[in-house]
């Protein structure tokens, strides 16, 4: 073990030392790696790449003498990512145009969707993070976890190459989404709740936070909508901009169902 750690960390020199690496040991051991290896669907030849994929920029602000995050991979594999979504579509859907296969793709390639792949995965199990953050608070955070995607698929890249890459982005992520249909689903709720008061010449909606729960570091955001002061929907969610997108869905779906009684 301490050979692997030796290619990614600088040695340390404080106290704490022991400490840390009995975190890393805690979240790396034989078991936890045979683990990730089910996850990524191969046997792994350099641990190394897949240490640093699973280590949080926190986790260095505890000891100035780590040496990498995974933000380098996690850059990596972003550019790859987009490569075998682009490919797929392309080759899945050869008759349609490119407005269509961009919209696809982003539908595949965005943080929430990431987040959810990594939440399936588990993956927050294995992220080393500060000691300021807990796990608990590591796997509700979708923007850790889909960080943690992406440079887990540049892990992936260094170790296998192109097509142990494309094995596990098509599995775990574009086959799944492309199989249910999700693709066609417009969830900018707000955008279609826009595009229905303008239709009807209404005043454009309006969204107010009427409520906040919970500790600091997991607040949870109650937000109602308006059109012509009317109260159409209420939404909740971990940030506002979440909440809105609820609180729109909400409208749209107690508008759905006037129309369909008033039919």
């Amino acid at each position: 073990m301490s050979y692997i750690f030796s290619k990614l960390f600088k040695r340390f020199k404080n106290k704490n030392t022991p400490v840390i690496e009995d975190h890393i040991k805690e979240k790396f051991t034989p078991e936890k790696l045979r683990e990730l290896e089910k996850i990524i669907g191969k046997p792994i030849i350099n641990k190394t790449h897949f240490l640093q994929a699973l280590v949080h920029r926190s986790f260095l602000e505890q000891n100035n003498d780590f040496d990498a995050s995974n933000e380098r991979l996690e850059f990596l594999g972003d550019a790859i990512l987009n490569l075998i979504v682009a490919d797929y579509l392309f080759n899945k859907f050869p008759y349609e145009e490119e407005g269509f296969l961009t919209k696809v793709r982003a539908k595949i390639v965005n943080r929430n969707t990431l987040g959810e792949v990594g939440e399936k995965l588990k993956l927050s199990s294995f992220i080393l993070v500060g000691r300021n953050l807990s796990e608990s608070l590591v796997s509700n955070s979708k923007s850790i976890v889909s960080d943690a995607v992406e440079a887990l698929i540049g892990a992936i890249y260094l170790d296998s190459g192109m097509e142990a890459c494309t094995k596990f982005v098509n599995k775990s992520l574009v086959e799944p989404i492309v199989k249910d249909g999700e693709y066609l689903v417009d969830e900018n709720y707000k955008s279609q709740l826009l595009e229905y008061a303008q239709g009807r010449k209404l005043k454009v909606p309006t969204y107010r936070v009427v409520k906040e729960d919970g500790p600091q570091h997991d607040r949870i955001f109650t937000v109602d909508v308006l059109i012509d002061s009317k109260t159409l929907g209420i939404g909740k969610g971990k940030n506002k901009k979440n909440a809105e997108q609820n609180a729109a869905k909400s409208a749209l779906k107690e508008i759905r169902s006037l129309n369909v009684n008033s039919d």
